[in-house]
């Protein structure tokens, strides 16, 4: 006897064009519309005058009209050793933003979350995050007129107990300190709320099992926050990471400015390029850096995103 097979035949889905899924997206696509012109106007029309960084800049001749001159720029400049000194600069100091921001963070929300009267909560709150909006200038003025030898807080102080001042400004190994300290006063407020959305999201399901079960404050926040944090932890340092060579050149020319005595130990990328486009005229120098910054940026996301889908591949960008 012979069966008769019956085959069940489906329609594969119609693959639709690009101006179809233009018109069927068409929402999303004008909602997203104005980040796409920003990145377009501000992020790829300058790509062409990386060019710069390549030719010995003339005025009348323009960007492409200019002497190209290879690699002379860079050359210099890492004969120099002026661009192992910005990036190592740049690097350390990101570094030291990333990670003691990070953990002071993830500290204060697991704080506040233990805190439960609300008005309180609410008050500390509000007070740290203040620091955000002042303006890096006012920041400036501020740390100006705590340090200043001449009539300074901090040294008028320091001489009415009978000591003698200190040269703030003249003395560059103090200065890395106090830029780490003057970042995490500002920061810390606005990290913190990231880090106490994420503790808010948590289910309180699973925190009310563990107090059943007899989990103390301290289990609690180790088993079940902690771990809770490690998603928002790893997506803001690879954030970080792809801005690790830059630098926050507001925070640093107004503490800073031109104090060439403090270059050593405070003297970053941004502040290089600014000083050597408006001071110097230096335009090819300027491109020659900026460039470097960017080639470098991009190599080390990729790196580091490598790595951590290597560890975890959910936690990874791309």
């Amino acid at each position: 006897m012979s069966k008769n097979k019956s085959h069940v035949v489906t329609a594969r889905p119609r693959k639709m064009s690009f101006l179809q899924k233009v018109v069927k997206y068409r929402v999303l696509l004008l909602m997203c519309l104005p980040a796409i012109v920003f990145f377009f106007a501000f992020s790829y029309l300058p790509m062409p005058g990386a060019y710069v960084a390549f030719t010995s800049y003339n005025y009348r001749k323009g960007i492409f009209g200019s002497e190209f001159v290879g690699w002379d720029n860079f050359k210099f400049l890492f004969e120099s050793g002026k661009i192992w000194l910005l990036t190592k600069n740049t690097i350390l100091y990101n570094i030291a933003f990333i990670l003691l921001g990070n953990l002071l963070a993830i500290f204060m929300a697991i704080l506040f979350n233990e805190i439960k009267k609300k008005i309180f909560k609410k008050t500390a709150q509000t007070i740290m995050f203040l620091p955000y909006f002042i303006s890096d200038v006012l920041v400036g003025l501020l740390i100006y007129n705590l340090l200043n030898s001449d009539f300074g807080f901090v040294n008028s102080i320091i001489t009415s107990l009978g000591g003698k001042k200190i040269s703030f400004y003249d003395n560059p190994n103090i200065w890395p300190g106090l830029i780490v300290l003057i970042n995490l006063w500002k920061s810390t407020g606005y990290n913190t709320v990231v880090y106490f959305a994420a503790i808010c999201g948590i289910d309180q399901e699973i925190i009310e099992a563990a107090r059943v079960d007899g989990a103390n404050g301290f289990q609690k926040i180790r088993h079940i926050i902690l771990p809770s944090l490690k998603p928002t932890f790893v997506i803001l340092l690879l954030f970080a990471m792809g801005g690790i060579i830059r630098g926050n050149f507001g925070l640093f020319y107004n503490i800073i400015g031109s104090n060439s005595m403090l270059f050593k130990t405070t003297d970053i990328i941004e502040t290089f390029v600014y000083r050597a486009t408006v001071n110097d005229f230096n335009f090819q120098t300027a491109s020659a850096v900026g460039l470097y910054q960017s080639v470098f940026g991009f190599i080390l996301v990729v790196v580091c995103n490598k790595i951590v889908s290597k560890i975890d591949p959910d936690y990874s960008l791309f």
